[in-house]
């Protein structure tokens, strides 16, 4: 049985990196770089200042296309971006050369995360799987999800080891899954707007306990799930006109921070002090 609670999250006031025209589709950051992706951009990506959040530059990544996918690695010191219509992914290095490689992977690569192993995990939305990849390529191995996980989106490691992930499609479910891709169990169902219930599940992250962070991008609003996806609630951001269009996240452990980039207001939005995503620790 699948438990919902009407429980409100507040924290202290957002700071903002302000709106552009196109939709932010990736952010991630590493040390005292905060790297964004937008819709409209190609072959680069925007490096902000941690501190201050102002534009520090904007890191070259020639023959990068549309990405729905951005991760850092400290033990790696490089940064990773999915390439949706070229189906690779992009490594750069983030040590003096920003030299970059590249490596082919599925058709429709979309979200991707570094996981506990330091390997690069990909959903590969045209194929319906998820790949893992070396630091530098290797295919390691391929999980091919159900049929009914028809456009899956993001993916996040639990510290078992089981794969929790976002998807659309007649149904809009976050889903856990088990070691062969499995589902195990499932939020989410027709869209809707009730707390059972999403509109384009899209962004994902964890905090240290395994609860998980979910976009409810048409909704406009920011969901929490326990780790066995058997309870729910809002958190409630304070900002000016509210949320819109939340997409993408990252949630920085070290400095209790979240990222929330939207696919509407084209801001980022961080969120500071956040031990982790529930009520009695904002």
């Amino acid at each position: 049985m699948i438990h919902f609670v009407d429980v409100t999250v507040t924290s202290s006031e957002p700071a903002v990196i302000p709106g552009r025209p196109a939709a932010v589709i990736g952010v991630t950051s590493l040390g005292d770089d905060v790297f964004v992706v937008c819709r409209d951009q190609s072959e680069e990506v925007e490096v902000y200042e941690a501190v201050t959040f102002t534009l520090r530059r904007r890191l070259s990544v020639p023959g990068l296309g549309l990405s729905f996918g951005l991760a850092a690695c400290a033990s790696n010191k490089c940064l990773y971006a999915t390439d949706w219509h070229n189906a690779r992914v992009h490594r750069v290095e983030l040590t003096g050369s920003n030299a970059v490689t590249k490596w082919s992977v599925g058709q429709r690569p979309r979200g991707l995360i570094v996981n506990s192993a330091k390997n690069v995990v990909v959903v590969i939305r045209g194929e319906h799987k998820l790949q893992e990849f070396t630091t530098h390529g290797t295919l390691l191995q391929t999980i091919q999800l159900q049929p009914d996980i028809e456009y899956p989106r993001q993916v996040v490691e639990l510290t078992s080891g089981q794969f929790v992930i976002s998807h659309g499609g007649t149904q809009e479910r976050v889903c856990l899954l088990d070691v062969q891709g499995a589902v195990v169990q499932s939020y989410g169902g027709t869209p809707g707007s009730d707390l059972t219930k999403v509109s384009s599940a899209r962004g994902l992250t964890v905090d240290k306990h395994g609860n998980i962070l979910v976009t409810d991008q048409y909704n406009n609003r920011l969901l929490v799930l326990d780790h066995s996806l058997t309870s729910a609630h809002e958190m409630s951001v304070s900002i000016d006109g509210g949320l819109k269009g939340p997409s993408s996240l990252w949630y920085d452990k070290s400095r209790g921070r979240l990222y929330v980039g939207e696919s509407d207001g084209g801001r980022v939005i961080i969120i500071d002090h956040l031990k982790d995503f529930t009520a009695s620790h904002v």
